[in-house]
């Protein structure tokens, strides 16, 4: 998935913050349906905070509303642990013509 040029000037923070909102887009359906909560993990340690956040900025405060209709977890597994998740993140370095989602998928 590529980033809009606004979402290039967010911070990392909120960089990764968009890819868990753009995952549980993607799943949405079927996340939904489930009776006990998930769990998604992270190695940006500040993520786990963010539903608790009372300062946020407009774009956060509309990923908090729309995060709010799942129930999960944010859980900090340091990067080290993440082996698995990293590799994926890192997708388009090894397959550059494999790694690009088109927008009309996405949706």
């Amino acid at each position: 998935c590529k980033l809009i040029p606004a979402e290039l000037n967010y911070e990392i923070h909120d960089k990764e913050l968009l890819s868990i909102v753009w995952a549980l887009k993607c799943w949405r359906a079927f996340l939904l349906s489930l009776s006990s909560p998930f769990e998604v993990l992270t190695d940006n340690s500040s993520l786990q905070y963010f539903m608790s956040s009372k300062v946020l900025t407009r774009h956060q405060a509309r990923w908090a509303e729309f995060l709010s209709k799942f129930y999960f977890s944010i859980t900090y597994c340091p990067g080290c642990l993440a082996t698995l998740p990293d590799a994926l993140s890192h997708w388009d370095d090894v397959y550059p013509e494999r790694g690009r989602i088109s927008s009309a998928r996405m949706q």
